[in-house]
């Protein structure tokens, strides 16, 4: 799992899961209080 979110990160020119987040707020991919359904898989 490891190797896919890094190579995910370098084709998206991402650093930590930290940016990742900030990409997926300003994109619209989240909106603010949205909460996060991990129960679906």
């Amino acid at each position: 799992m490891k190797t896919r979110v890094a190579r995910s990160f370098a084709k998206l020119t991402l650093r930590d899961r930290a940016q990742a987040v900030v990409l997926a707020y300003e994109t619209g991919l989240v909106s603010p209080g949205e909460s996060a359904d991990t129960t679906k898989r």
